[in-house]
């Protein structure tokens, strides 16, 4: 979080078609149930997962993005970003996501180094 001035973020383990919260700094608790357990495919972890691609959000508090729930707008989140972690054969361990405050546009770099940063992660899950 800090390497991107984030202040949010979350580990998720996949399990089947689910994601489900190992760790996670800056979410307010209110909003733990509606992420603890999310299925692939939902949000911007599960669409994440799903597409084993990076999913990114600029302006969340603006646009969901046809991806975020409207429960995410409650974080105080703007912009975020959710990488997914992938074995060596390509099947999804879990996924990394990291917020900011205000909106923000991630660059290519920073998702690269978001996803490096989900792969050391991978004996977390």
């Amino acid at each position: 979080m800090a390497e991107f001035g984030c202040q949010t973020g979350t580990l998720h383990r996949s399990e089947g078609v689910w994601l489900h919260l190992v760790a996670m700094a800056g979410v307010p608790e209110f909003l733990l149930e509606k992420i603890s357990l999310i299925p692939f495919g939902k949000g911007i972890a599960g669409v994440a997962a799903e597409t084993k691609a990076p999913v990114e959000l600029c302006n969340l508090q603006q646009d969901l993005g046809g991806v975020a729930k409207e429960d995410a707008r409650k974080t105080g989140v703007s912009g975020s970003l959710a990488v997914p972690i992938l074995s060596e054969e390509g099947v999804v361990l879990g996924t990394l996501g990291v917020g900011k405050t205000e909106p923000y546009e991630f660059s290519e770099a920073e998702k690269e180094r978001l996803a490096e940063i989900g792969q050391e992660c991978r004996a977390l899950l």
